[in-house]
């Protein structure tokens, strides 16, 4: 993978921080754990896809069972925790 390829992806995934933490749908919210230990995997897995956020987390999915056995624990974590936000902001309102 050239190195622009790499940029772009590391780009890609910073901005898909708040972007899928915030989403309703269930998505990889990635913190800066979750960057270091997914983005090997999104570079491997779905790096065709990059700089589109939503096909990046689409692929990310569809290929779980292939990332490096951290990644989805933490990604499950922090579903979890985005999904508890979600309910308490709206229990707010």
């Amino acid at each position: 993978m050239t190195f622009c390829k790499t940029r772009q992806l590391a780009l890609a995934l910073a901005f898909a921080i708040p972007a899928i933490a915030l989403s309703a749908s269930p998505g990889l919210a990635f913190s800066s754990e979750a960057q270091q230990m997914c983005t090997g995997d999104a570079m491997r897995l779905c790096s065709n896809e990059v700089p589109d956020i939503p096909r990046i987390t689409a692929c990310m999915h569809r290929k779980r069972a292939q990332v490096s056995p951290g990644c989805p624990a933490i990604m499950d974590r922090e579903v979890a925790a985005a999904r508890k936000a979600r309910r308490a902001a709206v229990a707010d309102e």
